[in-house]
């Protein structure tokens, strides 16, 4: 029978991605092994195999559909001997059962069904009145505590929820400001203006969760319509964001920052980069950055306070035994997040070569989803914009990112001196149910006396 051709899972994490490509049509006969189609994720762009030999009989989802669910099926291949005939329409709903028709009931039970109906109208009745109750009580309790509460009217809510207008951001007419129809109406039109965030407090989400900000409603209420230009957000950025934004509402950060001397690590450069052989065009085989020494710095240390190389995994905490570091890589639309695993083992050499070729790959979107997933900790460098120092957000289910800012020249005071040397400025972010804060000050102390005497890695 015919052998259905599902969409791939990429990732333990997708859920659905895009039909980039189809390498082969209808008719085209195919071989376990064959590339038949590119799948588009969030993070990566993958090649489809074929994993049985057979001809393509159907194509179910065009090329370039966007949106598709993990095993949807999006092709139907033949085996040996089969025609397209084979294929089936897709099954039809189940006739409904027709009503059974009610049966008179014997005299005997009569009585019985009489009172077990008069008990469940009873118990009808009783379950309306406690709803009746308890809304009842929300509305007095509304009432009761109208500081930071909104007074709307049903219908009100209603409208406004239809619009995806947070009903808290609109002025109300009626009697004690409460909203009315009218009300959202002129904030659908445009005709009254929304509150600006924070003007009004949201009542508490149902459940406790936690809030989501402002509706796209009424983000665009704010901006007289041609004002700007309208940009959906692509596959990247929504996980990017979705990501970020459970990163900072689940982990509990807290941020330490030192100064690093980095004037031996800039000679230590120098020189190495002084010896790499020159290729046939007379460029250099290898030239090493600031950033290659600290992935490095970074992936020893960890190793030395093996207590930091952590994650949290809820009722665990998981200890790791290699330094896999993670370096954020800037790509139009978002970043990515590979990893170098077991940067600790590598040479400065081995890491440049490795984080070059990973970058370029993430650019290109041809990244594997074992290259960027995993890992425990990351680095983040913006020195090469010039930013001095900053806070990074910890990138799930990581412990720790090291975020690095620019080497330059500062005037500091030795030994009643003024003097002038090259700092970098270095800002740990811990997740605090992994790495207390006591832990963060160690590794963060034995990555400095690494980054101001880089030999010290290599002992």
């Amino acid at each position: 029978m015919p052998i259905e051709i599902t969409m791939p899972a990429l990732s333990p994490t997708m859920e659905e991605g895009k039909l980039a490509k189809w390498h082969v049509k209808e008719g085209d006969s195919v071989s376990s092994g064959d590339v038949i189609a590119e799948i588009e994720t969030d993070k990566a762009t993958m090649e489809v195999e074929a994993v049985d030999e057979g001809t393509i009989g159907k194509i179910l989802v065009a090329e370039g559909t966007d949106n598709v669910k993990v095993n949807a099926v999006i092709a139907v291949l033949l085996q040996e001997g089969e025609t397209a005939d084979a294929i089936g329409a897709p099954k039809a709903a189940p006739a409904p059962k027709p009503e059974a028709k009610a049966e008179p009931v014997p005299q005997a039970d009569a009585g019985a069904t009489m009172r077990e109906n008069i008990a469940t109208q009873a118990s009808e009745k009783q379950a309306l009145q406690t709803n009746i109750a308890a809304v009842g009580a929300r509305v007095a309790n509304s009432a009761a505590n109208a500081n930071g509460k909104v007074f709307a009217s049903p219908l009100a809510r209603r409208l406004a929820k239809e619009a995806g207008i947070d009903v808290s951001a609109i002025s109300g007419s009626g009697p004690h400001g409460r909203v009315v129809k009218s009300d959202v109406e002129a904030a659908k039109s445009g005709k009254t203006p929304l509150k600006a965030a924070g003007a009004s407090v949201a009542a508490p989400t149902a459940g406790g969760a936690a809030p989501t900000g402002m509706t796209k409603a009424q983000v665009l209420a704010l901006y007289p319509e041609g004002s700007y230009e309208l940009v959906p957000n692509d596959g990247m950025r929504k996980v990017v964001a979705a990501r970020l934004t459970e990163s900072k509402q689940t982990i509990p950060h807290f941020y330490l920052t030192l100064d690093c001397k980095i004037d031996a690590l800039l000679a230590a450069r120098e020189q190495i980069n002084a010896t790499a052989p020159k290729g046939k065009d007379g460029k250099p085989e290898f030239k090493l950055s600031v950033n290659d020494f600290v992935m490095k710095a970074w992936a020893v240390a960890l190793q030395r306070v093996p207590t930091a190389n952590a994650t949290w995994a809820g009722d665990s905490i998981l200890y790791h035994k290699r330094s896999d570091v993670a370096v954020a890589v800037a790509v139009p639309g978002g970043l990515f997040t590979p990893v170098v695993k077991s940067c600790d083992t590598k040479s400065l050499r081995q890491i440049s070569e490795e984080v070059k070729d990973l970058a370029t790959r993430a650019r290109n979107k041809k990244l594997a989803p074992h290259e960027y997933q995993g890992g425990a900790s990351s680095v983040s460098n913006l020195g090469m914009f010039g930013i001095k120092s900053f806070s990074a957000v910890i990138n799930p289910p990581h412990g720790t990112i090291l975020a690095v800012g620019v080497g330059e020249e500062r005037v500091y005071a030795d030994a009643g001196q003024v003097k002038i040397a090259n700092f970098m400025t270095v800002t740990l972010s811990c997740d605090h149910r992994s790495v207390d804060g006591a832990l963060g000050a160690e590794v963060l102390g034995v990555f400095k006396g690494l980054i101001e005497n880089p030999v010290m890695m290599l002992a």
